[in-house]
């Protein structure tokens, strides 16, 4: 049986790297690990696959406090009580408190789905062990109604890590591993072009210029993302701001206009105020 592959979409830039690594997580039936800078994309990947192939799609976003268990399902014990409380019927059959997890969905689909384990790193190390043997035999079991869940179509799964923490290695041996490059100006252009095709080729290029100089800034706490320079470029357009504004040589202005969008912290403002003073000084 042919596998569909994923060519990437129209509203999504992959490179032919991610794409190959994708096809090829699918044709051995592994999770594809996806690790990458924040911003890169990478839990928008998994929606563009799932579109790409038309497949039912379901999100798992992991917090500090997930645990795996979670993903299979919950017995609800207090609802239980409540109801024998107030002689509801529904007691006597315990499946009617069993709440299904997102693994436990995605066995459930009718046709293959794509299931995204996001940031997996949140969670607590011991959380990737936990679900090899699910994500292995495609199947577990539920101690309160004795029955074995199996997945009827295995689930197309992706999982996104931002390096938090390190992944055990018994976990890593099941996955297929991608790691996304921040994108070069190139690749930066086309997503720019993908969301606002219709920017002023001026504006992009002066726009991409200070982003790239200011990645390149020593001592930078955070750099700015993919997604912090598609929100830039939407402020300069509403507030139609020219390309010259963002050209200017003026060392009062290296600051970039409207920078809460690109830096997030005090300390990168304040290294940027440092830069200016710097720059007055050494101008005179």
């Amino acid at each position: 049986m042919s596998v569909a592959r994923f060519d990437g979409t129209d509203s999504y830039v992959a490179t032919a790297d991610l794409k190959m690594a994708v096809n090829a997580a699918v044709t051995l039936g592994r999770p594809l690990l996806v690790k990458g800078e924040p911003g890169t994309g990478k839990t928008r990947l998994a929606e563009e696959v799932a579109a790409a192939l038309g497949r039912p799609f379901y999100q798992w976003h992991i917090k500090s406090t997930t645990k795996a268990q979670q993903g299979l399902y919950e017995y609800d014990a207090v609802s239980r009580l409540r109801d024998s409380q107030l002689g509801d019927a529904r007691v006597h059959d315990i499946s009617n408190y069993i709440v299904r997890g997102k693994l436990w969905e995605a066995f459930e689909s009718e046709e293959r789905p794509v299931l995204l384990i996001d940031e997996i790193d949140k969670a607590d190390i011991e959380f990737p062990n936990d679900l090899l043997l699910e994500l292995d035999r495609m199947e577990f079991f539920v101690y309160e109604t004795q029955q074995v869940v199996k997945a009827r179509n295995r689930p197309i799964i992706l999982i996104t890590s931002n390096n938090e923490k390190e992944l055990p290695d018994a976990f890593l041996r099941r996955c297929f591993f991608h790691y996304i490059r921040f994108p070069d100006r190139d690749t930066m252009t086309e997503i720019v072009n993908v969301h606002y095709p219709d920017l002023k080729k001026t504006l992009l290029r002066e726009a991409l210029e200070v982003f790239f100089d200011i990645r390149e800034v020593p001592g930078l706490k955070k750099k700015p993302s993919t997604s912090e320079l598609l929100d830039w470029i939407k402020l300069l357009v509403a507030e139609d701001i020219p390309p010259e504004v963002l050209r200017s040589d003026d060392p009062r202005k290296t600051i970039p206009v409207l920078h809460g969008a690109l830096l997030k912290n005090e300390q990168d403002v304040h290294l940027f105020e440092r830069l200016v003073f710097m720059a007055k000084r050494n101008a005179r």
